[in-house]
């Protein structure tokens, strides 16, 4: 079996790439190899052009029926009806547009962090090339701040440490080696003597070999997952797909019954049907198909989950494309990222062992002469840049030399007056051999040598210990040992007073690291959020399951689930190399009992949410680097850190936290399942609307000829039209707008394999919309006989324009009702927006109805202000017979 890279020794590796350490490659060679292996550069994906873009937002069913119902109106000379209809299917389209591209926008971010230039060895020179131009057996030189510009073999390493939490998720810089590591299926975290491209040189410097250039690389790996992930319909987008269809085929229906009737009709009467019968016909064919329709229904939506967005972002979380804002609320599996959002991403000393104590460190600790000593010590013997800009400390360093900073903070002592006042002389830096950073400084009782490293290497050259007579160094394994089991970062702190006599550029390891006098340990992690645990607490009382998926090791995984109540007895965690041993089958057995995935890969987390996915449950995935991206494109909602996030993962996600807080998710599912409560509310309101028009309609075609002696037209099309976009419209934003309902995250969470009509939904919109029906079919029965006397023609306009103001108010009159299932409007929490559009609404209507050339583009009259008593009247019974029913199902 062919070896790994990392398996391999670096002379096997040279020798298979047939380069050369010292020479790196010949130019001629290199043009060769890059004509056969290509450039160093990310594939791009072909964009879909503008005008197909544009006309997948139009390839709808309902879309169809209206741009039909469009049609007919041109071909019945009811040209303003067809523009009308027309707009709104372009303006669905062109708010739909502002949708796309989040693959392109993931895509050129991974291109972004390419590094634009390096060094390499080229005819035995040292050359700045273009980085699209470095080749397989490449020598690269690699100094601190430098881009890793492939996946390389490292072949030396002085110190050499890369940052690759991107890639891995892994908080620490990584030390890289260079010896072969004797191991197979060894995660990507763990590979210490490979370097990846688009991770960072922090410390140190180095040589390695290119060996995966452009899409073989990790990242392009990354990319092709990436490309190759396709953004599937939120739930909602799919409620309403089956909402239209349902919708569109209805009319369809309804359209075709009342065309056949009053063809049908026509011949009865007649024993023919003329050409205006047949014009009519259609014409009222249209009507209905308007008024099965809700129209403004697809831009409500977009302004109520806009109005949405713009809440979200107050509350620091900015939202990228609108359907995610109600994908939030149906949210059931939240896998959670642990750096840097379960956890602060701030390496903190939490306790420490001096004096054979063990102290817990937090800003109530007392000092004493030991931990003193330790907080000046842990400062001195460390790289960490520190000053301060605006009263604030400012550190800049190592995660873990930050650390010892933080601890002098938290003991109120003065780093900067510290590091000062005892100067750096000389020093051994810390080495992977060695394991120990060695300085040395003047103190007032002569000069010392200050040592930090790891506890078994310190223990094995100290000869004393602190302020102890007996030399006892059990209690200090022990505790050692308990840190370690408890997830901490374990180091050891010891000093030697030093000959002054000595010239310094002459001290070695032996005369400065041995007979050392032991000081303390040091226990650090990268600790839980606060707020995280209450986060989770209101997770599990909602019904949310909050799944940890990490890079970081196995052992602090647990320790961090285990402290935020993640992880209870019973349940799994697991790593990355364990599920890749699964099966489909087993992994999808033993799903619901794993909490907690350490060490893992990108596939890994790809495979993860897809078996959520086929749970049939809707999965939000947390992360910050590029291997987060594919699997937060995966994702129903993928959620990416604003402030340690890369650009790549800003990129693929759907919702980007300022704040990078897992408190700020669960807020925002609470806000999303509001607006989908909203949004149902909203089209609650609409459909009983809509059934409202059609029963009027149908009635009046129906039964209108034996009550009228002859057909009757109850509501035109245009007048539908101005009550579903204008009237409707308004008190359905409103709506969308309702305040928050207490109880919302005490509720489990929503099942998208419902229909958006469970639970009795359906029933109570079809019995509120023949509620209306009557309610405005009444208003032309008595409209019609009101003027007994007047002609046909008369009582026909007469008794329409009733109709046409009764449907309208009474529909903004429901709206208080649709507010809530159960509690009376009179008890209910304001909605200060309901009475705005309240407000808007009945002016624009009674404008229509007393400007003369609004009501001649209507085809309504005046009305006597007697009538208007009857009006209002038949306008207020939707609500009185609503509380009506509420008053009996509360006293049942």
């Amino acid at each position: 079996m062919e070896k790994h890279a990392y398996q391999q020794s670096f002379d096997e590796i040279i020798k298979d790439l047939n380069s050369d350490i010292e020479n790196g490659l010949s130019h001629d060679e290199a043009q060769k190899r890059l004509s056969s292996y290509g450039k160093n550069q990310l594939e791009e994906t072909k964009k879909r052009p503008l005008i197909l873009r544009f006309f997948d937002q139009i390839n709808d069913f309902m879309i169809y029926v209206l741009i039909a119902a469009s049609i007919l109106s041109f071909v019945t000379d009811e040209p303003s009806e067809g523009i009308l209809i027309l707009m709104i299917v372009l303006l669905n389209a062109l708010l739909g547009l502002f949708q796309e591209a989040k693959a392109e926008k993931a895509l050129e971010s991974i291109k972004a962090m390419s590094s634009p230039q390096a060094k390499v060895l080229r005819d035995g020179q040292e050359k700045l090339i273009d980085v699209k131009l470095l080749t397989i057996g490449d020598i690269v030189i690699l100094d601190a701040g430098d881009y890793v510009p492939a996946d390389v073999r490292i072949i030396e390493s002085i110190n050499l440490k890369t940052d690759e939490s991107p890639l891995t998720g892994e908080a620490v810089p990584v030390e890289k080696t260079v010896d072969p590591i004797n191991e197979k299926d060894v995660a990507l975290g763990d590979r210490t003597n490979l370097g990846f491209m688009g991770t960072v040189v922090t410390y140190g410097r180095g040589k390695a070999v290119v060996i995966h250039t452009a899409m073989q690389t990790e990242l392009g790996k990354i990319a092709t997952m990436l490309s190759e992930t396709k953004s599937e319909d939120t739930p909602l987008q799919k409620s309403m797909a089956k909402l239209g269809k349902t919708l569109a085929l209805l009319a369809l229906a309804i359209t075709f019954i009342i065309f056949a009737i009053t063809i049908i009709e026509a011949y009865a009467i007649d024993g023919s049907a003329s050409f205006e019968d047949w014009k009519e016909a259609l014409l009222t064919s249209v009507a209905l198909a308007v008024a099965a329709i809700p129209e403004g229904l697809p831009a409500i939506i977009t302004i109520v989950l806009a109005l949405g967005m713009q809440n979200l972002v107050k509350k620091n979380a900015i939202i990228r494309t609108l359907p995610a804002v109600e994908t939030l609320g149906s949210t059931s599996i939240i896998c959670s990222d642990k750096t840097g959002t379960l956890t602060q991403n701030l390496m903190t000393v939490t306790k420490v062992f001096v004096e054979n104590k063990s102290i817990d460190i937090n800003e109530k600790t007392k000092t004493s002469d030991a931990l003193d000593k330790l907080a000046l010590y842990g400062s001195l013997c460390n790289d960490t840049k520190v000053s301060i800009q605006e009263n604030e400390y400012v550190k800049i360093g190592d995660p873990t030399e930050i650390a010892f900073i933080d601890l002098a903070i938290t003991l109120d002592k003065k780093p900067i007056d510290m590091i000062d006042d005892n100067e750096r002389i000389y020093e051994l830096p810390f080495d992977s051999d060695r394991k120990m950073m060695t300085t040395v400084h003047d103190f007032k009782d002569g000069r010392y040598a200050v040592i930090k490293g790891a506890p078994d290497v310190i223990f094995s050259r100290s000869t004393s210990i602190y302020h102890q007579e007996k030399f006892d160094i059990k209690p200090y394994e022990k505790a050692n040992q308990n840190m370690s089991n408890n997830a901490l970062r374990v180091l050891a702190v010891a000093f030697k007073k030093i000959d002054k006599s000595k010239t310094l550029k002459n001290l070695t390891s032996d005369d400065l690291e041995t007979d050392l006098t032991l000081l303390g340990l040091v226990g650090m992690i990268d600790p839980a959020r606060p707020e995280a645990k209450d986060a989770i607490m209101l997770c599990n009382r909602a019904g949310i399951k909050t799944i940890m998926i990490t890079g970081d090791h196995i052992n602090t995984a647990v320790a961090i689930a285990t402290d935020l109540n993640i992880l209870s007895k019973g349940e799994l965690a697991i790593t990355g190399k364990d599920l890749d041993q699964m099966s489909d089958e087993e992994f999808f057995e033993k799903l619901e009992n794993i909490r907690v995935y350490a060490r893992v890969s990108p596939e890994n987390k790809v495979r993860i949410v897809d078996a959520w996915k086929k749970a049939n449950k809707v999965v939000a995935m947390t992360g910050d680097g590029v291997n987060d991206a594919p699997s937060i494109k995966k994702a129903d909602i993928g959620i990416s850190m604003g402030i340690t996030g890369t650009e790549v993962a800003k990129g693929a996600a759907d919702m980007v936290l300022t704040d990078d807080n897992f408190a700020t998710i669960v807020n925002a599912v609470g806000e999303g399942r509001t607006i989908f409560a909203n949004i149902k509310k909203a089209i609650h309101f609409l459909l009983s609307c809509n059934i409202g028009e059609i029963v009027t309609i149908f009635l009046g075609t129906t039964i209108g000829i034996l009550i009228f002696s002859g057909r009757v037209t109850t509501l035109t099309a245009v007048q539908i039209l101005w009550v579903n976009l204008v009237t409707d419209s308004l008190m359905a934003i409103a709506l969308g707008l309702e305040p928050k309902e207490e109880n919302i995250m005490d509720q489990q969470p929503r099942d998208t394999q419902k229909s958006i009509f469970a639970d009795g939904l359906g029933m109570r919109i079809g019995l509120q919309g023949l509620m209306l029906g009557l309610i405005s079919f009444a208003a032309y029965i008595i409209g019609w006989f009101l003027e007994p006397s007047a002609i046909r023609e008369v009582k026909m306009i007469t008794a329409q324009t009733m109709t046409f103001i009764v449907l309208a108010l009474s529909q903004l009159a429901h709206a208080f009702n649709v507010r809530s299932e159960l509690y009376s409007i009179f008890k209910l929490k304001r909605n200060k927006f309901i009475f705005y559009a309240l407000g808007a609404s009945v002016t624009l209507q009674l404008l229509v109805v007393f400007i003369p050339f609004t009501r001649d583009v209507f085809g309504i009259t005046s009305l006597p202000y007697s009538y208007w008593l009857i009006i209002i009247g038949l306008v207020l019974l939707p609500v009185l017979i609503m509380e009506s029913i509420k008053f009996i199902k509360n006293r049942k």
